[in-house]
């Protein structure tokens, strides 16, 4: 019986360094809110290590099989980091639109020295300067990660 189990085990596509994987995903907060799932749109694809996930999202996932259905608490070490207080910058408040009304927790775009968009959050203000956030709004926080593996497949499989 335990040969017939490992055999029928060895079948299983189990998840690898370059596995190209189809899954479903909940990213999830302490109070259960959900920050971003693909569970009621199309499953998310991507081949293992080509920066699709975070390091330590992938990291949980090694060795997951097919069929799959499991939880994973992420702490910020392993997600988006700690929030770095050198990302909170100061700009003057004449900077933004006058059509703009200002509150705490507003997003608002920028464009880096590259002319790439980056968003940042409103953290204060007064009449001359703007606080304005550019940690990752998920940096600092534990994260639940649930995941349901759909498929697993290595590169050499691809013609199956």
């Amino acid at each position: 019986m335990s040969e017939e189990v490992t055999a029928k085990d060895s079948i299983v596509n189990r998840i690898s360094a370059q596995s190209i994987v189809e899954l479903h995903f909940a990213l999830k907060l302490d109070d259960g809110s959900v920050v971003d799932s693909t569970f009621e749109k199309q499953p998310a694809k991507f081949t293992m290590g080509d920066g699709s996930l975070l390091p330590g999202f992938e990291q949980v996932l090694i060795g997951l099989p097919e069929g799959v259905r499991q939880a994973f608490l992420i702490k910020p070490e392993q997600g988006f980091g700690m929030p770095n207080p050198n990302n909170v910058q100061k700009v003057k408040r004449e900077q933004f639109a006058q059509d703009i009304e200002l509150t705490e927790g507003f997003m608002v775009s920028f464009a880096d020295a590259n002319k790439a968009e980056l968003p940042g959050i409103i953290k204060s203000f007064d009449e001359q300067w703007v606080w304005v956030d550019f940690n990752h709004p998920l940096a600092g926080k534990t994260l639940t990660f649930d995941v349901q593996i759909i498929s697993v497949r290595q590169p050499d499989q691809m013609s199956d």
